[in-house]
């Protein structure tokens, strides 16, 4: 949807003359460092060329009126700035209404109401943080038309916090942390414990990044998520009866292979190594994109994914068969799966005058074997949540 679609159905939606202000905040992908966060490592995110745009203006009185394009059905959802607390009603404006109601909170002042038109060009589905990415250009959105002045971490954690408190989703960081500090070609090193982060150069050149969704329901993700959590926990109980760790990810290799016997379950075991090893390839994954070594970094996704299959089983048939289907393409650097894990999303690295190539013949030996199609989406890494200035769109 191009600028002045947005700006033409902005003024018919809420029927006002004055050009509004645009504001955006990206989705993001995970490169590397899966089911790392909560066992005290790293994660590699970046942010993309897809988000979600809002259009806004100041009102006259304290109403806040919410309207989506992609959920037109649901009309324009009204709340008063008096009232934010959560509304099984209001359905996806709960997102940006927790923002507000948390800057509020917060100590920043938002003195008037305002009209926000929504809309989101991140595929349905695809596990690219659509939630996140509404939480962050809200969070833009008030600082830009209000004057505010954010630190942009404490913005980050208050979209964290909408998520875990107001919405209820027990989730970390990464996600507003990749949208809020993205950087346009570079993914980030985040540690989510301390929050120290190091931005990595994705000099693609003659490549492109890939989006495989395998349009499979993550059905099991929930459950099997709590089982992996509590798993590494009792390796970590085990290993901490001889060594003096916090968390997995203060393991070396070395320490780790030394150690694993304390771990007696041979299932916790291999969970554990998961942790270890993938924190350590996500660690040097940086080092080598500063070095412009693209092929060693693709060869860390390969290991990911084997890691993620053999040692985490958490990637199931679907994502199995697509990586096993790019790793046979000509041209790709490397390839796995991203997100939690039994559905949702493959990337790739693919050199771009094969990409048409991978596409048909990644999707001919899915479909074969799944039964159904996977769709491909390529992606830019761009720029964090920010205001638009014209023809930015």
């Amino acid at each position: 949807m191009t600028e002045t679609n947005l700006l033409d159905e902005f003024q018919s939606i809420f029927n006002i003359v004055e050009k509004p202000r645009m504001f955006f905040a990206p989705g993001r992908i995970n490169l590397i460092g899966e089911h790392t966060d909560y066992n005290g490592g790293h994660v590699f995110p970046a942010s993309i060329s897809f988000g979600t745009y809002a259009l806004t203006q100041k009102r006259d009185d304290q109403m806040l009126n919410f309207y989506s394009i992609n959920f037109p059905h649901i009309g324009i959802i009204e709340c008063d700035l008096a009232d934010l607390a959560y509304n099984e009603a209001h359905d996806w404006a709960n997102f940006p209404k927790g923002m507000i109601k948390y800057m509020c909170e917060n100590g920043h002042k938002i003195s008037s109401g305002m009209d926000i038109l929504f809309y989101g060009d991140i595929p349905n589905g695809a596990g690219l943080s659509s939630s996140a990415s509404i939480e962050m250009v809200t969070g833009v959105l008030l600082e830009g038309l209000f004057d505010l002045k954010i630190d942009r971490v404490q913005m980050i954690q208050l979209g964290q916090k909408v998520e875990n408190d107001y919405i209820g989703v027990n989730s970390g960081i990464m996600d507003q942390f990749a949208i809020g500090k993205g950087k346009k070609g570079h993914a980030i090193l985040l540690n989510c414990q301390s929050l120290a982060y190091n931005y990595a150069p994705i000099e693609l050149a003659e490549h492109v990044i890939i989006i495989i969704n395998t349009n499979k329901q993550r059905t099991l993700a929930g459950s099997k998520y709590n089982e992996r959590r509590a798993q590494c926990d009792q390796a970590l109980e085990n290993l901490q009866t001889a060594l003096q760790i916090k968390s997995l990810g203060d393991l070396t290799k070395e320490q780790f292979e030394q150690h694993k016997q304390l771990i007696t379950d041979e299932t916790n075991q291999k969970r554990a190594r998961h942790a270890v090893y993938e924190n350590l390839r996500t660690i040097e994954a940086l080092q080598q994109l500063q070095q412009g070594n693209l092929k060693a970094f693709g060869q860390l996704m390969n290991e990911s994914h084997k890691s993620l299959q053999l040692d985490y089983e958490v990637t199931g048939i679907e994502l199995d068969t697509i990586v096993q289907a790019a790793w046979d393409q000509p041209g790709v650097v490397g390839a796995r799966m991203t997100g939690a894990g039994f559905g949702g999303c493959a990337i790739a690295i693919v050199e771009k005058d094969q990409v048409d190539n991978f596409k048909k013949n990644v999707n001919h030996s899915y479909n074969s074997k799944i039964g159904y199609e996977a769709t491909f989406y390529t992606a830019a890494i761009d720029d964090g949540a920010r205001e638009l200035t014209e023809g930015a769109v």
